[in-house]
């Protein structure tokens, strides 16, 4: 994992904080898939579905002034240039969290040069 994943990295979770789906459409692979689990059901997305879930997410956060509280509670290097970063993310709404959260497992594939 070298600097310049590092600080993509962190401008990532910078976009996710601020909610800007703008700036996250321009960070994220055409490629990009998403497996979400929820109630025992496995559903899988590609870009286009996964930017209107963001798009849905962003806009509850924004409309409710609500803020991320993301914590990263592993980052795993699985081969060269790719890099496994395990996350919760909770909402907090008028200072007080949400009773839920959601654990994220993301694969990032990089090439910085």
């Amino acid at each position: 994992m070298g600097t310049s994943f590092n600080k993509f990295y962190e401008h990532y979770l910078d976009i996710w904080k601020t909610s800007s789906l703008s700036e996250l459409k321009g960070i994220i692979s055409q490629e990009y898939q998403a497996r979400e689990i929820a109630g025992g059901k496995v559903s899988d997305f590609g870009y286009e579905e996964s930017i209107r879930g963001w798009e849905q997410g962003f806009k509850f956060v924004l409309e409710n002034n609500a803020k991320w509280d993301l914590k990263e509670l592993s980052r795993i290097s699985l081969r060269e240039h790719e890099v496994m970063s395990i996350l919760s993310a909770q909402l907090v709404i008028d200072g007080k969290p949400l009773e839920t959260g959601n654990l994220f497992f993301q694969t990032f594939a990089y090439d910085f040069g």
